[in-house]
Order: C-alpha cells, then structure tokens, then sequence
C-alpha cells in the first residue's frame, strides 16, 4: 500500500490540495530549493546576500522599527550597509525587544495579510510574532526538504510521536493525517504503564519513518532495550525539538535497528538545520535563513565552542525578525560535506535542554509538553518548571505588565490532564530567574536520581 501511495500522495493528491484547494505555492518554493541546494557555498552565500539586501531595503522603506534604530546609529541609507560584515555588525534582536516594539515591527502595507503565532518558549520566555503567507509557505517547502536529506518524503508511511493536539484528536484531524499517511501517537500522554502500549501502535501502523521529540523516543528505547522487545523497524527515526546527542542516537538505534538522525527548528522560523545522510553535521538552510553565531564572550571562552544562534528569516516581508537571537546556542561545522550541497554546516546544538519530568504513579511528561502547556498563557514574562520530589512540580513565574491571574488557571488546567493528581502544582511569583552560566534560561529542571 505505502509503495503505491506515496507517489500518488506526492505527485497527483498533495498537488491538488496545496496548489489547487489550498492555492498555495509551497510546491513551487520546494522545487525552487530542491534546485538551491545543489549550488556551491560560494554561490549560495551570494543569493543569501542579494535576498539579504532587498529585506534590508524594504525595512528601511517600510518597517518604522529598523529605520528609527538605523539612524540612530548614524546610518543614512540601507547602501550603508554594504555588505555581510556590516549587516553583522547591527543589534541583535531579543525577545524583550520584540514585545516593547512590536506594532513598529510590522510594515504597514503587509498588516491586513498577516498571521500571528505564540511560541511557548523552549527558553521559557513566551512570545507573539507575525509572518506573512509566503514565508510560511517557504517554511513548509523547507522542512519537506530538509526531512528528505534522511530519506523521509511526502505520502511516506510515517508516524509521529509528537504533541500537536492536547486531549483527543478531532475526527477531521485524523482523517487529515490519514491523507498523508501518517498517525500521531500522543507523546504527552505516554508514560511507564503505557509504553508497551504505544509499541504496539508503532506495530500495528508499521511506519517507513518516525519523527519525534528526543526525550519520549529515548524514553521508549530505553524501555524496548529493558524489556527485550522486538519492534517494527523503521528506515529512518527523525528527532526534533531537542539536541539529539550521540550517545542517545545509539540508544535509538540499538532499539529500533535503524539510523536517526537530528533535526533543529524553532517556532519562529520553524526548520533550521537539519541532517543529511552522511550526519556530519546539520546543513543550514542557507538559501532561505540567514543564520549567524554571536561573537565569543568573556575572555578564555573557546573560539571553537557554542555560540548564541542568530536568525533573520530571508522572506518575512510582513514582521521582519533582524538578527533574531532565539536563545540557543550552536557550534559551528565543517564548511562543506561529502554530500555536494551548498549549505553550511553546524556541528551541534548545544543550548536546548529541557529535562523531562516524572510523576509518583509512573508517568512520563516531556520538558516540550510544559512549553506546550504556557503557549497561549499571556502576561507572563519568564517561567520555569523545577522537580525535586516524585510529588510536586516548583512552578516560578515572571510576571509581565499584562499579566492577569487567569493565565496560572489555564496553565493548571493544561498540566493537570497529564499529571492528574499524582503531582501538587505549586505556583510561587519571583521577580527574577536564574540564568545557567552560559547565561540561557532552562525551562525544566529535573533533580531527581
């Protein structure tokens, strides 16, 4: 069945819904980079530039934020700017910058058309950001290319261990995911008592390709490893949301008899980087990202080491994000690959670290989920989650301007459908959250054994 349906799914029903119902243009953008990437890195850092020149243009004209900011600094036209070494040199962006500025942040002409989206905040500062249709579409384009560098293509059997849905799925959404042949196993909801029975939805879908936050996919090797079960062996395991670190990829892979590979994204700009199949780094979506790593701080720090990751999204006409510091942190790669495409490399992903946490009565809630469970919680500047007992979850909140008391309600009520009430929910106000020494904020702390 699955032989036969991928080429159909690819090559007559994903057309007609994305290009025909939809009347989007993500297939258009995906053979567009499917050509890119086969250019030189010479080549590749030349359209970046040109992309670059005309974004940095049309802020000038268009986006009060960056004229006002620019001319402050003395420059008087976006010629100023004459190239990469100056555009390195502007101001990074950050979140509280983003939140104080945001109408400012918006080019007029492209307000009525935007989309808005909140990210939860892997660095546990939430927030609010606008993209206009085309980048989204590229975005799509994006990650279908970058999941293909592994072998995983559109209508391929493919199963998710994922969190898109809190609570039951709605019938559309599975007869949705059923046109792309794939099924979505609930990841928030899977626990100790539960993993022989997610196994057996992994049997009974027998997937080509399964994508997964890091932590449950581990989670269940380790369980699959410790009880001597034989699973349905995939091609391919793709994981995603968290650095996937050597030493976890051999658990996989010992677990389910396949290679995995490791992606990076965010919210903001959904797919970053991601692996090819020689996995000597992860390829830089250099085409359609402009992706930097800030200069070393503090002296005796390692030339080599990470460094804060910073994005500017190339096609993001509507609410263009300059030099975006996420919050992560990377450490750069070779400069080419055996594979022959033109995208730099990174060699790791070093500042994403969100420890899963663990319930009295056996339950298994993944770092992702407490992003998940603040995502539409607004007012709320900074959070964290700390365990240090089977029987409590430390909860401290920074809290914005905006802040209203409703916001811990919704957040309770979200923890508590996977949690019950096997664990006590204790909320504590702090002015301030430490930082770790490489000054990134960790959303979820774990000190259990």
């Amino acid at each position: 069945m699955s032989g036969f349906y991928e080429p159909l799914f690819r090559r007559v029903l994903f057309p007609i819904y994305e290009s025909g119902l939809r009347r989007r243009k993500t297939l258009d953008y995906l053979r567009e980079y499917e050509r890119s990437q086969w250019r030189t890195l010479e080549e590749t850092e030349a359209l970046q530039w040109r992309k670059l020149q005309d974004l940095i243009r049309h802020c000038w004209e268009q986006v009060p934020y960056y004229r006002e900011r620019w001319q402050a600094l003395g420059i008087a036209a976006p010629e100023d700017i004459a190239g990469p070494a100056d555009y390195a040199r502007l101001p990074v962006l950050n979140k509280p910058e983003i939140r104080a500025n945001f109408d400012k942040l918006i080019a007029p002409g492209y307000r009525d058309g935007m989309l808005y989206k909140t990210t939860g905040g892997s660095t546990g500062e939430p927030l609010r950001f606008g993209y206009t249709r085309e980048s989204y579409e590229r975005r799509l384009s994006i990650m279908w290319r970058g999941y293909g560098w592994a072998g995983a293509r559109l209508g391929q059997r493919t199963l998710y261990l994922w969190g898109t849905s809190i609570g039951a799925q709605k019938r559309k959404d599975r007869l949705y995911h059923a046109g792309f042949n794939r099924y979505m196993l609930n990841a928030f909801e899977m626990s100790e008592a539960r993993m022989a029975e997610y196994a057996d939805a992994i049997d009974r879908f027998r997937p080509e390709t399964i994508v997964s936050y890091v932590a449950p996919i581990v989670k269940m090797a380790e369980w699959l490893i410790t009880n001597g079960r034989r699973i349905h062996r995939p091609q391919r395991i793709l994981g995603a949301a968290e650095t996937l670190h050597e030493s976890q990829r051999r658990i996989i892979e010992q677990a389910f008899g396949c290679p995995a590979y490791n992606t990076y994204g965010c919210r903001e700009f959904m797919l970053i980087a991601a692996e090819c199949e020689h996995r000597g780094g992860l390829h830089v979506n250099a085409d359609h990202l402009k992706v930097e790593l800030g200069a070393v701080n503090g002296e005796g720090q390692d030339e080599s080491g990470p460094r804060d990751i910073i994005v500017t999204d190339l096609h993001n006409y509507g609410m263009p994000l300059l030099r975006y510091a996420n919050g992560d942190l990377a450490t750069a790669g070779p400069r080419t690959c055996a594979c022959g495409r033109g995208l730099p490399l990174l060699a790791s992903v070093d500042g994403r670290k969100l420890d899963a946490l663990r319930t009295r009565d056996g339950r298994f809630v993944p770092g992702e989920y407490i992003v998940y469970a603040f995502l539409y919680a607004t007012g709320i500047k900074r959070y964290q989650v700390v365990q240090k007992q089977l029987d409590t979850f430390e909860i401290r909140i920074v809290r914005d301007r905006d802040f209203e008391p409703s916001a811990i309600d919704l957040v309770r009520r979200e923890l508590l459908k996977v949690v019950g009430d096997s664990v006590a929910l204790n909320f504590e106000f702090v002015d301030e959250i430490p930082l770790t020494q490489t000054g990134k904020l960790r959303v979820t702390i774990s000190e259990l054994p």
